[in-house]
């Protein structure tokens, strides 16, 4: 496990997504006829409560709701109001792409939500539509997230993925706007997440070049981690117009100090974003498995992981890497 601890679970409601981003669920693959899981085949949220309760008996402090699209999952507030009874956990956080979280803030908030990260790759209109597959309004999205903060969510992040040649040109102009605002934008190299995506090297902007940029126009400093683990690196302008972050997978991985095990929507745990396979948890839930042999597959696959899939990109058994898609396992 290479001293890892987990302290992070990320918990995906829903396979499904509004958005066909072509580095995540592209149309061609994913269009109508696609058979997403049934409803009966996704955990339930007594379910999801279970296994957080056991995984907070490992060492779980913080848990990140995702999908696909997790407010596409009916009810969501009600499974927030229940993890927040876990007396362990300190933080419950959601990675939406923020079309719905207009209407959902309040409820989320009240339920007992901590923080709010929304996925924006460019606010060029034309370039927006090609980075989530022509979905989507982009005027909706910056509702919601006015609409979270008007909410009383705090800690608000934009996440962007950088994809060279697509929406690299744009991002000055995303900063812009939020610089002042207290919302944190963090910049992602584009990741050769899943199988789809046609990833290339030569597609990445790597976080050291985009930062390089990024100074010529406004000067930063970086800044100390927020804890142990903590997968971005912070930087602050100059002149106290807020803070940026970059996460950079591909150029700086970061697997030694990953504290992060995922659960799917049909209930499977997994140790890494990049992993092939992933534990069955549904079918021993299912089959009446008590706590204890539930806390035991737990935490042997916890402690039995040896992944570190971004350190290992460049050798030649990578190439032949079956990756589970993002979509699937939440970002």
């Amino acid at each position: 496990m290479l001293g890892r601890q987990l302290h992070d679970l990320r918990i995906s409601v829903m396979d499904r997504c509004n958005f066909r981003c072509p580095y995540c669920m592209p149309e061609a693959k994913y269009g109508k006829d696609f058979a997403f899981l049934p409803s009966a085949e996704r955990l339930d949220f007594d379910e999801i409560v279970r296994l957080t309760r056991l995984a907070a008996l490992l060492g779980l402090r913080k848990v990140r709701i995702t999908g696909g699209e997790p407010l596409l999952r009916p009810n969501l507030a009600e499974l927030i109001s229940e993890l927040r009874s876990i007396e362990s956990i300190t933080d419950i956080a959601l990675t939406t792409n923020g079309v719905l979280l207009g209407q959902q803030a309040p409820a989320l908030m009240a339920a007992g939500l901590n923080r709010v990260t929304i996925s924006l790759d460019s606010l060029d209109p034309a370039v927006f539509s090609i980075m989530n597959g022509g979905r989507g309004e982009l005027q909706r999205v910056l509702k919601g997230i006015r609409a979270a903060g008007d909410a009383g969510l705090t800690h608000l992040k934009v996440n962007t993925v950088v994809q060279r040649g697509v929406n690299d040109h744009t991002l000055l102009d995303m900063l812009d706007y939020f610089r002042g605002s207290g919302i944190v934008v963090r910049f992602i190299e584009f990741m050769d997440v899943g199988n789809l995506n046609h990833w290339s090297m030569a597609e990445v902007v790597p976080s050291a070049e985009l930062l390089q940029q990024i100074e010529q126009r406004w000067p930063l400093e970086a800044l100390p981690g927020n804890y142990k683990g903590e997968v971005a690196q912070r930087y602050r302008y100059r002149d106290g117009q807020g803070e940026i972050g970059f996460i950079s997978s591909v150029t700086a991985p970061f697997c030694g100090a990953c504290t992060r095990a995922r659960i799917s929507s049909d209930g499977s745990l997994y140790t890494c974003l990049f992993a092939e396979r992933g534990m069955d948890l549904k079918t021993p839930l299912r089959s009446g498995a008590s706590d204890e042999q539930l806390l035991d597959m737990m935490r042997n696959a916890w402690l039995q992981r040896t992944d570190r899939y971004s350190e290992e990109r460049a050798t030649p058994q990578a190439h032949h890497h079956k990756k589970i898609e993002m979509y699937f396992i939440g970002g």
